[in-house]
């Protein structure tokens, strides 16, 4: 299960990478503005993506840090790009702790008043998943100022990734 929790994060990895070059085509004010009145801005999607992926590594971690830096703070797509790093760098820590017996012991988690009792496995498959989600609002919101994103899906990262018989 170990090498399914890798390969799901290098998959991530890989997509959020792709998003981020393709929100570096935005101005920035593009980048901060509404596609659409009532819809939040690139930038606070893009931000949501790396401050809940930092905050369920934390968690697994046991890091007691509840701080959760600002939309201002992470102004930039560089300053998200390096937030996701360092969630990533949480997670390359993890990755070896990650035995089948861990992967299944309950977590209880305390962040901001809410408690979730939770085994890993699910902790990280929900980190992909939402952020599989925001990637496609994120999507959405760069069609809206004539910008294609490039395709995410899972079974293209695995083309590039797993050889293919010819």
């Amino acid at each position: 299960m170990q090498d399914d929790f890798a390969s799901l994060f290098a998959f991530n990895r890989w997509a959020n990478a792709k998003m981020l070059d393709a929100c570096r085509k935005l101005t920035p004010e593009q980048y901060v503005a509404e596609p659409v009145p009532g819809w939040s801005s690139v930038r606070s999607t893009v931000v949501h993506i790396a401050v809940v992926t930092e905050l369920w590594l934390r968690g697994l971690e046991n890091d007691p840090d509840d701080s959760i830096p600002t939309e201002a703070e992470v102004a930039t797509i560089d300053d998200a790009e390096r937030l996701l790093e360092r969630a990533y760098q949480r997670f390359d820590r993890l990755l070896p702790t990650l035995t089948p017996e861990r992967l299944t012991t309950l977590v209880t988690y305390r962040r901001r008043g809410h408690t979730a009792t939770l085994p890993p496995w699910a902790v990280l498959r929900q980190v992909v998943n939402h952020t599989t989600y925001h990637r496609g609002q994120v999507a959405s919101k760069l069609k809206r100022f004539g910008i294609v994103q490039p395709e995410t899906d899972f079974v293209l990262w695995c083309f590039e990734h797993i050889p293919q018989q010819k």
